[in-house]
């Protein structure tokens, strides 16, 4: 019931149609304004967020819709949800402001508190990562498909760690002086899942805030990549919570990949 063949190739659909609005705003002077948390919005979050789901609800009328821009469904009424729709139009705000290429827009279809199926799209670069927890994933970059695949051993004396470009944090960097020796690898958006479910990276932990939309999609295209998205005791990240706030979490191809790096 989950898993219409037709889900994801709408998905697909629509975040590319999002993204090529966002490419033409991106190309002009656009303008930046801010919410009341401060953090940046422009007009190409409100247009990407209006194609979806506009898109969404006239295709799929009996799933609800949860994005970043059109947020504020009370706890009360989402709770029952079984299956809903959760978006970020423009994943990566503050790189589209820097025009650095690293923002992504992002569709996931989450079910049962999971990511089952997770699209994202990088505008500037035309690459695709499409997930089906259940099937696998698959990466477009211009035209060219290949399928994700997590090898199941890797390397753990040499970590290629991702993170990202503008959220630094003292904990994290204390978490990593514990770590083996390794690489560091700066990336915006969602796309710090994404080089761990190509193998670019080995870990990809996030310690401080994100909301769930941040990460719905990333989670799904690491999960169908054979990968694993679980907090510090080890235990799945979960959605649809009454505080749509995430805790820490790492990324990373297996639970067993992450006891032999802590053991070290």
């Amino acid at each position: 019931m989950y898993h219409q063949p037709a889900f994801l190739d709408d998905m697909e659909r629509l975040a590319v149609e999002a993204g090529r609005a966002i490419l033409e705003i991106y190309r002009t002077d656009f303008s930046v304004d801010h919410k009341a948390d401060k953090s940046p919005f422009t007009l190409a979050d409100t247009r990407s967020h209006r194609i979806i789901a506009d898109g969404l609800q006239a295709g799929y009328p009996d799933i609800p819709v949860l994005s970043e821009e059109g947020k504020s469904v009370p706890y009360g009424e989402r709770k029952d949800w079984d299956r809903y729709w959760l978006v970020d139009p423009l994943d990566g705000t503050k790189e589209f402001i820097k025009r650095n290429d690293d923002f992504t827009v992002n569709i996931a279809l989450i079910c049962d508190q999971m990511p089952t199926m997770g699209v994202v799209y990088v505008p500037a670069l035309d690459d695709l990562y499409l997930a089906d927890v259940q099937k696998g994933c698959y990466r477009i970059f211009r035209g060219c498909k290949t399928q994700l695949k997590i090898p199941p051993k890797m390397p753990v004396m040499a970590l290629r760690i991702v993170q990202s470009r503008s959220h630094p944090s003292a904990e994290l960097e204390a978490y990593i002086e514990r770590l083996p020796a390794m690489e560091s690898i700066r990336r915006g958006s969602s796309l710090k899942f994404c080089t761990v479910a190509s193998g670019e990276a080995d870990l990809y932990p996030r310690l401080g805030p994100t909301w769930e939309w941040d990460t719905a999609a990333g989670h799904a295209v690491v999960l169908a990549a054979g990968g694993v998205v679980v907090d510090l005791e080890g235990n799945p990240i979960r959605y649809n919570k009454e505080t749509l706030l995430n805790g820490p979490f790492l990324a990373a191809p297996s639970r067993e990949f992450l006891q032999r790096i802590h053991a070290i």
